[in-house]
């Protein structure tokens, strides 16, 4: 995955996808410096475990690697029953040193915090089918290692 000219691109399986952006009310404007520059805050952290071994895409140029992390709510119905909800969550690590780490040592069904912004995008699968992409775009990961190991 890369970052030029207001895209990022992935080679992901089998072809190159594009983000194209900003999306989802996301806008890019380019003038003169605003008379007052408002601070905004996107942070993201989430606990929770590796879907599959981190994968190594994009260019030589530029290189990210992308891994998935589940969490989960529990939640009781009113009749006493609980149940459980697993969300995905689609993380892209571009900072070369943090980047090179979660490739080496970061492995399928551990645990790990990560940190960082989200961010939206669309992408363009292979047939030309434009789909809406979130993903965590991490400043810092945390391995957990099991009692066990």
């Amino acid at each position: 995955m890369s970052v030029f000219d207001g895209e990022i691109a992935a080679s992901g399986l089998g072809g190159l996808v594009r983000h194209n952006l900003p999306a989802r009310g996301a806008s890019t404007t380019t003038s003169a410096a605003p008379a007052k520059i408002e601070k905004t805050v996107n942070t993201v952290t989430i606990l929770g475990r590796v879907g599959a071994d981190p994968q190594l895409r994009g260019s030589q140029e530029h290189p990210v690697v992308t891994f998935s992390v589940a969490t989960h709510t529990n939640y009781k119905y009113e009749n006493g029953d609980w149940a459980q909800r697993t969300d995905w969550h689609r993380v892209v690590v571009f900072k070369p040193n943090l980047r090179d780490t979660v490739l080496e040592y970061l492995k399928k069904g551990q645990r790990t915090m990560v940190q960082g912004k989200i961010t939206y995008g669309e992408i363009t699968d292979q047939q030309g089918n434009q789909k809406t992409s979130t993903s965590i775009i991490a400043d810092d990961v945390l391995f957990f290692r099991d009692a066990n190991n």
